[in-house]
């Protein structure tokens, strides 16, 4: 597939997917919008493809949408229907990430700003370099946190923090959002290919299934009473039980070896 606002490539069961437009620090447009939603249709449907990561060419992660693109221009005096941007990019953006097929990784080398922090954080783990940071930059241009940022960052910080990332639009460096528990891990940037790669690899050969119902059931679990939660936990366990990878996970267990998990 030719792209060109990102890139996409698949080897050994690893796909890389990179917002590519270093030059506006990777920020949003409609074009990448319907770009990403191919590749991420792709990766959907490619069962070769065990684990994604998500990153960001150049000396940024993503700094949101790109306020200079079309999409959101004033016409003629009429101001744009960004709720309308969001329904139809952002929105269907998160979702596809939180309910793909392969575990995700976000691979933030640099700024997180606005809807970019928001879509690191739709992934399962994120990894940043020291030098990178994250900001909730909305209240200064007078709108709120989208693409899922008034319910990431509650979750993952608690409220007082998320009110005052919201509120305030300071930059939070990495180092502190892996204190806060906002991101998995914050490595050296000297580090960081390697610590992807490393991450990457593991997740390659794990039980895939087993890694995305436990996403599932960890994003179902604020919505439900505990007994409600092991009713779930029970029905996810008899269908993983029941599965190739339980039974290989068994035998290599017993017989002293490293599993070969097949992912299903």
């Amino acid at each position: 597939m030719n792209f060109e606002n990102i890139t996409l490539t698949v080897e050994a069961g690893i796909a890389r997917l990179t917002l590519n437009r270093p030059d506006k620090l990777n920020s949003f447009t409609e074009a990448m919008h319907s770009e990403l939603r191919c590749a991420l249709d792709h990766i959907q449907n490619d069962t070769t493809v065990r684990v994604l990561v998500l990153s960001g060419a150049g000396r940024a992660f993503c700094a949101g949408q790109d306020l200079a693109d079309p999409c959101i221009a004033t016409v003629n005096g009429k101001m744009p229907d960004i709720g309308n941007v969001v329904e139809r990019n952002y929105k269907p953006l998160i979702m596809r990430l939180q309910n793909l097929r392969v575990p995700t990784i976000a691979a933030v080398n640099g700024i997180a700003a606005g809807a970019g922090a928001s879509v690191a954080l739709a992934c399962d783990l994120v990894l940043a370099t020291r030098s990178a940071s994250f900001l909730q930059a909305f209240s200064k241009i007078g709108l709120i946190p989208d693409t899922g940022g008034t319910w990431f960052l509650p979750q993952r910080v608690g409220m007082a923090r998320a009110m005052g990332l919201a509120l305030l639009a300071d930059k939070l460096p990495a180092e502190k959002a892996a204190e806060w528990g906002l991101i998995w891990q914050c490595v050296e940037d000297a580090d960081f290919v390697v610590a992807v790669d490393t991450l990457a690899q593991q997740l390659s050969i794990a039980p895939t299934k087993a890694l995305v119902r436990t996403r599932q059931l960890m994003h179902a679990a604020p919505g439900h009473t505990l007994e409600q939660q092991l009713s779930m936990e029970g029905a996810a366990m008899r269908e993983l039980g029941w599965g190739p990878d339980y039974a290989e996970g068994v035998a290599a267990f017993i017989g002293k070896r490293a599993p070969r998990f097949t992912g299903e």
